[in-house]
C-alpha cells in the first residue's frame, strides 16, 4: 500500500510540507527526519545483533554436544 508512492504523490507531499512549514524550516525538518531514521536503523541493527549472539552460542553448544556424542560412539 505505502510502497507504491509515485513521483507525483511525493511532489504533492513536498508542496504541502512547503506550504505548512515554509522554505526556511523545511531543510531543518528534513535533517531531523534523516537523523531519526538513521538512529532507528542503528537501534534495529543493535537489537538484531543482541539476538544473534545468544543463538550463535546455543548453536555452538549443540554442535559440541553432537561432536562429543559422536566421539563416544566411535570409542
Amino acid at each position: 500500500m505505502f510502497g507504491s508512492i509515485g513521483f507525483s504523490e511525493i511532489m504533492v507531499l513536498f508542496v504541502i510540507a512547503l506550504l505548512i512549514f515554509g522554505p526556511r524550516k523545511l531543510p531543518e525538518i528534513a535533517r531531523s527526519v534523516g537523523q531519526a531514521m538513521r538512529e532507528f536503523k542503528k537501534a534495529g541493527e543493535e537489537v538484531s545483533r543482541s539476538l544473534e549472539e545468544p543463538v550463535d552460542e546455543i548453536r555452538e553448544r549443540i554442535q559440541n554436544i553432537e561432536y562429543d556424542e559422536e566421539r563416544q560412539w566411535r570409542s
